[in-house]
């Protein structure tokens, strides 16, 4: 039997565009999630976990850092992560962990992805945009030595084998891995979603969520390859629950399962994500292991920015006081009173947008300049407020209406302090009245000329 490690191995599994609802915990009745349902029964279930950015890159800075994408600078896609940047792969060396990355890393703008790009991982088996270098069937990545390497297998299958050889390799000493998937995202060159062969064809017209099956969007289309690919990545799931078992790891090592947002398949704008709604926002999150093992189902508010300093404070390393999140732990051994009743939400690319989600509202504003290439702006007009406990799909808004002004106040108040929080300039969010008065007067202006 291994012996077992006064520091506790860490294992992040990281999957790309997975929405919460694909699980049986959260409603799905095909059967797509066993091993998670089982992880989040027996460990720790996030209810209610959500991304703070819901954009690639600009979501992994916050899992690297602990810091929210404005203060990282990569608020959106194709912005390197700093190489200043201390993350949490280098937390984990300084307390004595060799360290290991293997599959999308998408915060460096090259591939191969030289060693000073890498975020101080030891090991290294990974591409930066593994959509681009990849496809399902032909899994492309880079070696420590910058050498191009073809894994056999499906690409789900083809990641998993690469971490347990790593792990195999490494279960005398503490080790910290991080293996992060594309799937269930799209195939970008083609706008595709391929699960494995054995899937196909398998979920087509079964069970469509509430709001797509409103919204329409691609989801006939895709979710059929959608669900192949989520089922496989449970499957990996069970696979690496099986390995640490068989390692007699099992009490020495914490799992970590999140995604980086969801996907609302091209119904609340013309692509998969970069919305407020809960579609492109929630993802599913668990984790077990020392620490986790029976706690039950967290209904408290989470977001991605705490999970970096839980896995530290899980890990007995020291949580950086610069870190933006805040560990759970407290909140497990039910030790705080103060754990925020909302999660704050960046958004990018698609807009330049700020949004707040509590227990019962969502209330999300939008710069009417709208510049990608700027983080933030100074100015916001308010877009989207809902009632998520009258309308959980999000299919009713209320902003402007009189009967929610008061909850709209109560909201921007509350957003302009989180954005404060998190660093943002001094901003001035318009009313929905103020929005539709300039809009007004310019199209009275435009009228005259």
């Amino acid at each position: 039997m291994a012996k077992r490690n006064s520091q506790p191995n860490v294992i992040v599994f990281f999957t790309d565009q997975q929405r919460w609802d694909t699980t049986g915990v959260h409603g799905n009745p095909l059967g797509l999630t066993p091993n998670f349902d089982r992880m989040a029964a027996g460990g720790t279930h996030l209810y209610h976990s959500f991304t703070c950015q819901p954009v690639c890159g600009p979501a992994r800075s916050v899992l690297q850092t602990g810091l929210y994408p404005t203060t990282t600078g990569c608020f959106r896609n194709s912005i390197p992560l700093p190489e200043s940047s201390k993350t949490i792969a280098h937390y984990f060396r300084e307390a004595g962990y060799t360290t290991g990355y293997i599959g999308k890393w998408h915060l460096a703008g090259e591939n191969p992805v030289t060693e000073s790009k890498r975020g101080g991982y030891e090991y290294w088996l990974a591409s930066n945009a593994l959509e681009r270098t990849s496809d399902a069937y032909d899994t492309i990545v880079y070696n420590n030595d910058n050498e191009l390497v073809k894994l056999p297998g499906y690409r789900v299958d083809a990641l998993t084998d690469a971490a347990i050889r790593y792990i195999n390799k490494r279960q005398d000493e503490p080790f910290f891995l991080f293996v992060s998937y594309l799937e269930p995202h799209h195939q970008n060159h083609r706008d595709d979603y391929p699960s494995p062969d054995v899937y196909a064809n398998t979920y087509t017209g079964r069970w469509t969520p509430p709001d797509l099956a409103a919204l329409r969007g691609t989801s006939a289309q895709h979710l059929d390859g959608y669900y192949g690919m989520v089922k496989r990545l449970d499957e990996a799931l069970g696979r690496v629950f099986d390995a640490v078992k068989s390692l007699s790891l099992t009490d020495d090592t914490i799992i970590l399962f999140t995604s980086d947002h969801g996907n609302h398949f091209k119904t609340r704008n013309g692509e998969y994500k970069r919305s407020c709604h809960e579609s492109s926002i929630r993802v599913p999150t668990a984790l077990t292991g020392p620490g986790f093992t029976s706690r039950g189902q967290i209904r408290e508010l989470v977001s991605l920015i705490d999970l970096p300093p839980t896995l530290l404070d899980a890990a007995g390393i020291p949580v950086p006081e610069s870190m933006q999140g805040r560990s759970i732990l407290p909140l497990l051994r039910r030790e705080t009173a103060d754990w925020p009743d909302d999660v704050f939400v960046q958004i990018s690319e698609a807009q330049t947008g700020r949004a707040i989600r509590t227990q019962r509202w969502k209330y999300s504003v939008s710069s009417q300049q709208h510049d990608r290439n700027k983080a933030s702006s100074d100015t916001y007009a308010e877009e989207f407020l809902y009632d998520l406990q009258a309308d959980p799909y999000e299919l009713t808004n209320l902003i402007g209406f009189q009967s929610h002004r008061q909850t709209t106040e109560i909201l921007r108040e509350r957003l302009l302090r989180r954005m404060a929080e998190a660093g943002e300039a001094p901003a001035v969010i318009l009313t929905a009245e103020e929005k539709m008065s300039g809009q007004r007067r310019v199209s009275e202006l435009e009228a005259r000329n």
